[in-house]
């Protein structure tokens, strides 16, 4: 399975990696980190420079919907 979209760039995989990384302790399946990396990463702008990890804490509706979507269990 792959962590990043058919159409992400070298710098899309890069900050899904590093996110899925960073909430690799949360208790959450490899599946539902890799949806919601995924999805945090596409609603970020391709010229951000914060890592997913940071964007997310200034963005909690985007992190919200993205939750629901990878079915993120609290």
């Amino acid at each position: 399975m792959s962590a990043a979209p058919s159409f992400a760039d070298a710098d899309d995989v890069a900050w899904i990696k590093r996110c899925v990384s960073d909430n690799a302790d949360q208790g959450q399946s490899a599946e539902t980190i890799s949806v919601y990396c995924t999805c945090m990463n596409s609603k970020m702008s391709s010229t951000e420079t914060l890592s997913i990890t940071a964007w997310e804490k200034a963005h909690p509706v985007e992190t919200e919907a993205c939750s629901k979507q990878a079915n993120w269990k609290k």
